[in-house]
């Protein structure tokens, strides 16, 4: 956290505390499309600039503005979501107070991600308000529904399409700028995400003839999938393959990673099927950057205590690598499964998305601006194993770039979707005018 707070600092950490304050949790189930409505209120008040320049268009509580440049060359979008996911447990500040304390604001959304959806709201409410115009059309959306995999994004993507606008690049949630972003790796780093993995939700179901639990069966549906499930655990069916943006990343964070790792990432090249073998065993989440994943997260059986199920199903959420896409990886669980008398059902399904490459210029266009911004941090590509509404956006922008220009700490990392989310107030400002300066370069921007 940051010392005694400057006049800009809290000034922007009141204006995102309004915006905390307005409860935005979204729901599958039953969307209260209201609190959305009451959230652009709050927006509009902020940022006055914005409705009187921009044009504006919702989507059942998504909002989209465009703010019309001067016409040189294709556009750009900036995004970040409104909703919100619950905030259970307990907090040291109510979750929804968008209190000023020790430095930051707090509140659920501060990090995911009212946070950078009040940075470059603000940043185009300032440019407005010197009378600047753009060199090209800019967007700014934010659906009310990215928590849930909702309408909101696809819906906005339609109206893109339908209005015939092709992106330069857009900028998404993603990867922050945070110190030691993996474990052993040491400095400040600037995490760019430049490739999404694909998802899918799937149901796998077991039958059998059920009946009552005095009776003791074996190969029961639970106990079959409950044997399928530690074959997946113990067996792990997907093949782990070095991409590019994974080995890029590896080659900047090598000179500030201690130990073996760091010995082998400096070798990437020559080491790759080394690093394969390695990662899984020590880091999970670099792991999780080179192979499709299998979680298992819901599961179904009788609704008896004493009643054997006749059908039993478990759900499993999978994130699909390019190199092993939704069909071989579904093929290699269903064949898994079969062994067991286990049938596969997918449910959601998307597709990996498009690769930004970390040598074109959006990539190296954010590269040069947090250089600028934030001296002595290290810029890396890397893959996200999560997934973000940007993934909709694949057939109007082929470089969809997943980074927030907010520094955050250890603490504020792990408050994402868990208690006590905070932003540091010192944090904003940077933040701020790195989106006045993406916009600013528009016009012309050459290394």
């Amino acid at each position: 956290m940051s010392g005694k707070a400057n006049e800009r600092e809290l000034f922007y950490g009141g204006k995102l505390g309004k915006m905390i304050r307005c409860e935005t949790i979204s729901n599958a189930f039953q969307q209260d499309l209201s609190k959305f409505y009451r959230f652009h209120e709050v927006l509009e008040q902020l940022f006055p600039n914005i409705h009187r320049v921009c044009e504006k268009h919702e989507f059942n509580g998504s909002l989209l503005f465009k703010w019309k440049g001067k016409g040189q060359g294709e556009p750009i979008l900036f995004m970040s979501h409104q909703d919100v996911v619950e905030a259970s447990g307990e907090w040291k500040h109510d979750p929804f107070s968008g209190e000023i304390a020790d430095g930051a604001v707090w509140g659920r959304g501060t990090v995911d991600t009212k946070g950078s959806l009040f940075c470059f709201l603000q940043a185009v409410e300032e440019l407005i308000s010197k009378d600047y115009v753009p060199e090209c059309d800019v967007y700014l959306a934010s659906s009310c529904t990215e928590e849930i995999g909702g309408e909101g994004a696809p819906l906005t993507v339609k109206w893109l399409q339908d209005n015939g606008v092709h992106l330069k690049f857009l900028m998404d949630e993603g990867g922050m700028i945070k110190e030691e972003p993996m474990k052993g790796v040491k400095g400040r780093f600037a995490m760019v995400g430049c490739l999404e993995k694909g998802y899918g939700d799937i149901r796998f179901t077991a039958k059998g003839n059920g009946g009552h639990a005095s009776v003791p069966q074996k190969q029961t549906p639970l106990t079959r999938l409950a044997a399928f499930m530690m074959d997946i655990e113990n067996h792990n069916p997907f093949t782990s393959k070095m991409n590019p943006t994974v080995a890029e990343m590896f080659r900047r964070m090598a000179p500030y990673t201690e130990g073996p790792l760091g010995k082998v990432m400096k070798y990437e090249r020559q080491l790759e099927p080394l690093l394969e073998k390695l990662l899984p065993k020590v880091n999970p989440l670099g792991a999780a950057m080179i192979t499709t994943t299998l979680n298992f997260t819901m599961a179904k059986g009788s609704d008896g205590l004493n009643v054997i199920p006749q059908e039993a199903s478990v759900t499993g959420n999978m994130r699909f690598i390019h190199h092993q896409g939704v069909e071989e990886s579904l093929a290699l669980v269903s064949k898994i499964a079969e062994k067991y008398g286990i049938e596969t059902e997918p449910i959601l399904i998307h597709q990996p998305c498009p690769v930004v490459d970390y040598k074109g210029k959006p990539f190296r266009l954010i590269e040069h601006v947090v250089k600028k911004m934030y001296p002595g941090v290290i810029v890396a590509p890397y893959a996200m194993t999560g997934g973000t509404d940007a993934r909709f956006y694949t057939p109007v922008c082929e470089n969809s770039i997943r980074f927030a220009p907010l520094e955050i700490n250890e603490q504020q990392y792990q408050s994402i979707h868990g208690i006590d989310e905070n932003i540091s107030l010192s944090a904003l400002p940077p933040a701020v005018d790195f989106y006045k300066r993406i916009v600013r370069h528009m016009e012309g921007w050459k290394e």
